[in-house]
């Protein structure tokens, strides 16, 4: 398991719960995780890839991935979130919500409407993707329609997600919350591939969490959304299939890490080299980049 380093805040009316890959929770001072309601989620700028946490931090990452979160829950409004306010301590303005504290389901799941990645790999091997047959034909880039519901096990920190079948999801969580899970998921990705279309970005796939409202055990959106760090951001007028698209998304990262120019090996089990300042750059500029084509608003530090 790869280890990373967090700064934990001294925040008024806060005590640090916990730190994942990028959010730190925060719970109301004095409170227990279990007796509380609510959580502050603080993103960091810290980045991930490969299963580890890179030591090298891209500035304004946190502040980019809550502020499109946040843009994402109101065009999707049709979907319950977990957003309570953006009333946050000044030094976490931007990155951080209150939220209410979901019961989250184990399962990542997961829309992929083209085929590219682990996906494409699996489909030259087998013609299928996560067990699920495709037609012949299909190249790097080809869209799937309808758009395929491909979850996973959510795993430790520095642990490899596993891909799962739906029948291995309903072990985990039941028959009525997979299908809703299933539904739900498709039909966001669906609603927001339109969004994202109609201002130049494909959504080739994307990554969403659902947790259940403790008051009303509605099932609702929680975590991140449609973020540059949870989904593959294409853009539409260069796509081309049966070709590497050009993206808005970390795969700029994942690309450089096994490159040459790093010399690194992701099957060594050593740690990642630090990013080149270039290449730090270059991927906040993405990031923010994706955000401003998304939202048409200009991103403030």
């Amino acid at each position: 398991m790869a280890g990373f380093q967090t700064e934990v805040l001294d925040l008024e009316g806060w005590d640090h719960y916990y730190s994942g890959k990028v959010r730190d929770l925060y719970v109301p001072a004095g409170a227990s995780f279990e007796g509380t309601d609510r959580v502050l989620v603080v993103a960091s700028d810290r980045i991930s890839a490969y299963d580890f946490v890179l030591a090298s931090e891209i500035p304004d990452k946190g502040k980019v991935l809550t502020q499109l979160s946040l843009w994402w829950f109101e065009q999707l409004g049709d979907f319950a979130n977990h957003v309570i306010s953006t009333d946050v301590p000044a030094e976490v303005a931007g990155r951080a919500m209150v939220c209410k504290k979901l019961g989250m389901y184990p399962i990542e799941c997961i829309a992929r409407g083209y085929l590219t990645g682990s996906g494409l790999a699996e489909y030259k091997a087998s013609q299928t993707v996560c067990e699920l047959p495709l037609p012949e034909g299909l190249v790097d880039g080809s869209r799937l329609e309808p758009a395929l519901f491909t979850p996973s096990a959510k795993a430790e920190v520095g642990e490899h997600d596993e891909n799962i079948s739906f029948e291995q999801t309903v072990e985990r969580v039941g028959a009525e919350v997979s299908e809703t899970l299933r539904e739900k998921t498709v039909a966001l990705y669906e609603q927001a591939e339109q969004i994202a279309r109609a201002r130049g970005i494909i959504l080739a796939d994307t990554k969403v969490e659902f947790g259940a409202d403790p008051a009303t055990g509605e099932i609702t959106l929680g975590d991140e959304v449609l973020t540059p760090d949870s989904s593959r951001f294409w853009d539409a007028e260069s796509y081309k299939p049966g070709q590497a698209q050009a993206s808005f998304d970390k795969q700029f990262v994942r690309d450089w890490l096994t490159s040459a120019e790093s010399g690194w090996d992701k099957n060594s089990g050593e740690e990642p080299p630090q990013l080149p300042a270039g290449i730090i750059e270059k991927t906040r500029a993405r990031y923010i980049e994706a955000y401003e084509r998304l939202t048409g608003q200009v991103f403030s530090a």
